[in-house]
């Protein structure tokens, strides 16, 4: 069990890698705001789940703890990008 938990875990790794650096690859290449808006969600939402794989892996829940922190700056973040390209300011006077 432990070895086919391992190979899961890793593959699972490999994976979110690969889509993080997709994203960034979408970020820095995007053609408009709103696709780079979405990369960096999709950044935000693979880091947190390289995190908790991470986290089941080593049996820890330290990283379960860093991973929901990432998850609540990333909406934020995102709700504070999504406010800025729509109005153009973040807060309103």
């Amino acid at each position: 069990m432990t070895q086919i938990f391992n190979f899961a875990t890793s593959f699972a790794l490999v994976c979110f890698v690969v889509g993080m650096c997709l994203a960034v690859y979408r970020m820095t290449a995007g053609p408009s705001m709103a696709d780079r808006v979405l990369a960096l969600d999709a950044m935000y939402i693979n880091g947190m789940l390289i995190l908790l794989t991470l986290g089941l892996r080593f049996n820890s829940p330290l990283y379960f703890d860093i991973g929901l922190l990432i998850c609540i700056f990333g909406f934020v973040g995102s709700v504070a990008m999504a406010k800025f390209l729509l109005r153009g300011e973040v807060i309103e006077p």
